[in-house]
């Protein structure tokens, strides 16, 4: 038996089955190229669902874990430590934010943020004020509060009832969200560019009509940029540019470089509800974590790298535009930045799928909608072979 064949073997025989994955083994990572035990070389157009922004042996994170190996790696958040207060800062001025709270996730962030809207809604007074206004498409993470503002249904269905008071409105539809934002709202939550729900960009109207909104119910607005946060689409924070500014903003995926994090930023008056006590967790903020997040963050967060991501993120929408908008295969193209969907004409699945025989991970973003991810570190040249790759895969289901 081979190496690749004994690894699935194991996997299948001892791991829950809650995923469906490919029949190989993945071993090794540098840039944008992933290899597998058997010697095959993929460009990862997905990132490790955008994780890995800076790619695989990233000096920057490498270097960061083997100084951070050789200090702390837990003494849990019961006591100070150096990179905790390092990250915290940089988060916070480079941000609308005057806290942090860090977690492990981006469930976890999530399901913090609602919490602190709960807590804050409660301090002022308002004591049927508990309810949430989520959007269709949204994916805010899998853990019951999240969960229960994820519009997916086959995600839902199986574990309801979820928590209660949560109105779905129609994304990009401002008189929706007026229809189902009132007195009883504690917090709207909205990804300013939907991921798993199909990489839609919000409408500007709409995001600064939701500001508008949650001012005039006194609701707070939480912006989850998990996945579109964190140079993603060009800028810093994917809500930059709008011309609005949230009460709460949850972060993860990249956030560590591929160590888990999370992290809910906050302003002074939602902080000033909140007390010791209110919110915790064992894990959260360790020292070699931290020390990763604040390294990753001073790579990402400077004019030359967020500069280099819009120029290859419109390289790439151009070549997305001629070339593969033009496959039969394909309805439409949308996205920002490095962050791009592909309206597919056959189940996305198959496009991915038969991507991979081609040297090429790319993901689904749902039934008709390729996901394209690709490391910020990504060039001009490895875009070439991306839409290569990509145009051989429609060719050939084409």
């Amino acid at each position: 038996m081979s190496k690749t064949q004994e690894i699935i073997e194991l996997e299948k025989q001892y791991v829950l089955q809650t995923y469906k994955r490919p029949d190989f083994v993945l071993e090794q990572g540098d840039g944008v190229w992933l290899y597998d035990t058997d010697g095959k070389q993929y460009l990862d157009a997905g990132s490790g669902i955008a994780v890995n922004a800076l790619g695989y042996l990233n000096q920057t994170i490498v270097e960061a874990i083997r100084q951070g190996a050789e200090g702390l790696l837990h003494v849990s958040n019961l006591y100070h430590t150096i990179p905790h207060a390092l990250l915290a800062r940089d988060l916070c001025q480079s941000s609308f934010a005057d806290r942090v709270f860090f977690c492990n996730s981006g469930a976890e962030a999530n399901e913090g943020a609602l919490k602190f809207a709960r807590k804050w809604a409660r301090v002022k007074g308002y004591s049927d004020k508990t309810g949430y206004v989520a959007f269709s498409g949204s994916f805010h993470g899998r853990t019951m509060g999240a969960l229960s503002v994820t519009a997916t249904e086959k995600y839902r269905a199986p574990f309801e009832p979820l928590i209660p008071g949560v109105t779905f409105a129609e994304f990009n539809d401002l008189e929706s969200a007026k229809a189902a934002i009132n007195e009883k709202t504690c917090a709207v939550i909205v990804e300013p560019v939907q991921g798993e729900g199909g990489v839609t960009p919000g409408d500007p109207d709409f995001l600064n009509g939701l500001r508008a909104l949650c001012d005039e119910a006194d609701a707070l607005l939480i912006v989850d940029e998990v996945q579109c946060g964190l140079g993603r689409t060009g800028a810093l924070w994917a809500h930059e540019g709008y011309g609005f500014k949230p009460d709460l903003m949850t972060l993860a995926k990249p956030l560590a470089g591929g160590l888990p994090m999370g992290a809910i930023l906050l302003t002074q008056a939602v902080a000033d509800t909140l007390e010791p006590g209110d919110h915790g967790s064992t894990f959260a903020a360790g020292p070699l974590v931290c020390a990763v997040a604040h390294a990753v963050f001073n790579h990402i967060n400077t004019p030359e790298f967020l500069g280099q991501v819009r120029a290859n993120g419109d390289y790439l929408a151009a070549r997305l535009q001629h070339d593969v908008a033009k496959s039969p295969l394909i309805a439409g193209v949308r996205g920002k930045g490095l962050m791009w969907g592909l309206l597919s004409v056959p189940p996305a699945g198959d496009i991915v799928a038969e991507a991979r025989k081609h040297g090429l991970i790319i993901l689904v973003a749902g039934a008709n909608v390729v996901r394209l991810l690709p490391p910020l570190t990504i060039k001009q040249a490895e875009i070439d072979l991306l839409i290569e790759r990509l145009m051989q895969t429609l060719d050939a289901l084409g």
